[in-house]
């Protein structure tokens, strides 16, 4: 794929994720989060390392850190959008180090909503409601997030996979408000 193939494929790839999280959070009444979703993957130190390892199967970041060791779009990502449970960790002073927090509601619920939205932008069609569910379950994240958020996370992506969008998408409305 040439250098303006990528450019565009890649501008189109994140453009068509932050319209589904945009209309998935709608859905669970986190409208103001939706519209200001991921807006950082359009300044030069997330777009452009985008580009330069976009395939349009999977996230450039993974390809970035193999060739580099780490992600600096990544690492630029996480500490600007908190529905990212790694932007929840902090010093903890008993422990003396580093450890997840449990995460607001609100930002588990657009944790949520990316989450799908991922999956049916690198899946397509071929998207399944279990999906979102596998990936979770498959990776190491919920061994180093809070327990509190790799429960919920859980228990909605389960709910989505057994239940649906529409009734996943109620429980998740009802379990945010119930924390404000």
């Amino acid at each position: 794929m040439n250098g303006i193939g990528k450019l565009w494929g890649h501008f189109k790839t994140i453009t068509q994720h932050r319209h589904t999280v945009m209309r998935l959070c709608a859905k669970a009444g986190l409208l103001k989060q939706g519209l200001v979703h991921d807006l950082s993957k359009y300044s030069p130190a997330e777009f452009i390392p985008g580009v330069r390892f976009f395939d349009g199967h999977h996230s450039p970041t993974e390809d970035e850190r193999k060739a580099c060791g780490y992600s600096a779009a990544w690492m630029h990502h996480k500490g600007r959008n908190r529905h990212h449970w790694e932007y929840w960790t902090d010093l903890n002073p008993a422990e003396h180090r580093y450890m997840a927090v449990s995460m607001p509601r609100r930002y588990v619920g657009e944790m949520i909503c990316d989450r799908i939205a991922a999956g049916k932008t690198y899946h397509g069609k071929d998207y399944r409601d279990g999906d979102p569910l596998d990936y979770f379950l498959s990776g190491k994240a919920k061994d180093a997030m809070h327990k509190d958020t790799a429960e919920a996370l859980t228990r909605f992506l389960t709910q989505l996979r057994d239940e649906g969008e529409d009734a996943m998408f109620a429980s998740l409305r009802e379990w945010i408000r119930e924390e404000e």
